[in-house]
């Protein structure tokens, strides 16, 4: 039988510095699905096949990772680079100046913020699921020793033990654990998601040393995403609000006027159950009301 999640087409873009691997599909305003942490595009296949009944969905490598080649050696990656990446991105893509709505998580919604801060006129809609920004944690100094850490882990241990440090410092010790709830089991992947996740894996040396820091440590400006408020959703991962990384999501809404909203699972929930995840994601982008919303609650969707 053939894998449903391989994409109608693929392609190349030559940027300054990298090419960039793309996919697309579907028919329909553009949704540009942005991998973070050492993701790249096959992290969101089964979504995309999801979403393509209503959007065109494209996905991506981002520079430095699996497809898309640096010029050079891998070095120290910035938040404001891949932004225009997304940019000259967009401009392949919906030549015409059609709506363009931008997902991203993460890392990578760290870019989307850095996009809409500075090419508001371009975007249609952006939804950032916890951008791990630490100048927004309750605590900014206790996230960039966290984060150093991890960086210092990987450089004496590898990748095992920045993982170990990674995953014992997110918790914050003072906050209560979300309520249970039955949970799904991720789904089982094909061959295709796979060759994709071993990629991701291979891509975590270079999100460790070169990406971790830099973008966690990105500074939004605020009153630019004020005036962008009306397009602006924020995401928080229902099992992950204790998580210092879901924490600043709710600082931004109040500082910005975007509108928060809870999607299932974690911080990687997107990969936890793609399936709610991608039905949640659709909801929020056919959902009128959260077009010029200013207000404060927390949406949950139930």
């Amino acid at each position: 039988m053939a894998d449903r999640t391989v994409p109608e087409r693929t392609g190349h873009l030559k940027v300054p510095g990298a090419t960039l691997y793309y996919e697309v599909r579907g028919e329909g305003p553009l949704l540009l699905m942005m991998p973070g942490g050492s993701g790249d595009a096959g992290l969101y296949d089964r979504m995309a096949e999801q979403l393509a009944d209503r959007w065109t969905v494209a996905a991506f490598d981002p520079r430095g990772y699996s497809r898309s080649l640096l010029d050079g050696a891998p070095e120290g990656q910035q938040v404001a680079v891949q932004s225009e990446d997304i940019r000259r991105l967009i401009g392949l893509l919906s030549p015409d100046g059609g709506p363009v709505t931008v997902f991203g998580s993460s890392s990578s919604a760290v870019v989307a913020l850095d996009l809409l801060a500075r090419h508001p006129e371009r975007l249609h809609q952006v939804v950032a699921h916890e951008p791990p920004l630490v100048e927004l944690m309750p605590d900014p100094e206790r996230g960039r020793k966290l984060f150093a850490a991890v960086r210092e882990s990987f450089r004496e241990g590898g990748v095992a033990a920045a993982m170990t440090t990674m995953t014992e410092g997110l918790t914050d010790p003072e906050a209560e654990p979300p309520a249970g709830g039955e949970r799904r089991a991720a789904p089982e992947p094909t061959v295709r998601e796979a060759e994709a996740f071993q990629r991701m894996r291979d891509n975590l040396p270079v999100f460790l040393e070169h990406v971790l820091c830099s973008f966690s440590g990105w500074v939004p400006d605020l009153a630019a995403l004020r005036r962008a408020a009306g397009q602006l959703v924020i995401g928080v991962g229902r099992d992950s609000r204790t998580l210092l990384t879901a924490l600043p999501g709710a600082r931004l809404a109040d500082e910005t006027g975007g509108r928060l909203v809870e999607f299932p699972g974690g911080h990687t929930g997107c990969v936890e159950d793609p399936e709610a995840f991608a039905e949640r994601l659709r909801a929020v982008l056919l959902d009128r009301t959260l077009q010029g919303a200013h207000g404060r609650p927390l949406d949950s969707g139930r």
